[in-house]
């Protein structure tokens, strides 16, 4: 009887230790778990830089390059925006001030243009300044296509590029970003 009650005590230790949680003495370890770490957040821009000379958009974040996107402008790209229908690219400081993703260039990010001195210069030219100028797609039945550069400039002013670089500067750029473009 007692080599029974011998027998028996693994089991009966490791039943008890259950119900306790505490770990057997005997038998293999448990498998450890390991915790995946989290998805890292896609950093969220505090500034855009647009460089129409090299044809590039920058997202920045604490002053540092954190993605390059390269862009076409307008057909008239050199030299600012002056009026409306001169086909150029604004060059200033404005800011993002709302999104659309009704549009036929997949999402669209409004840029502030004209901004107070943009319209004091019209009006000393006798001039509409124009407007309507935004940071978007190509046409939506291009599909996810992003070129690696732009060979032509297209757009009535605004700033364009490819699909998939739309949404990724969409969910990287908040409304009320500072956006700088330069020449």
């Amino acid at each position: 009887m007692r080599h029974s009650i011998l027998r028996l005590l693994p089991f009966i230790l490791g039943i008890a230790m259950a119900f306790t949680g505490c770990e057997t003495v005997s038998g293999p370890p448990p498998t450890p778990v390991i915790a995946k770490p989290a998805a890292a957040k896609p950093p969220v821009a505090d500034r855009i830089v647009v460089m129409k000379a090299q044809r590039t958009l920058e997202l920045l974040r604490q002053g540092k390059v954190f993605e390059t996107f390269p862009v076409s402008l307008g057909a008239h790209w050199r030299g600012p925006k002056r009026e409306a229908g001169d086909g150029r690219t604004p060059e200033g400081v404005y800011r993002i001030d709302d999104r659309s993703e009704h549009t036929r260039y997949t999402r669209a990010l409004h840029i502030s243009y004209p901004n107070a001195e943009d319209r004091a210069r019209a009006r000393t030219m006798h001039v509409e300044p124009g407007g309507g100028i935004f940071i978007h797609g190509v046409p939506s039945d291009y599909g996810p296509y992003d070129p690696p550069q732009r060979f032509h400039d297209w757009t009535d002013g605004c700033i364009s590029v490819g699909n998939a670089a739309i949404v990724k500067i969409w969910n990287a750029v908040p409304d009320g970003t500072p956006i700088d473009i330069l020449p």
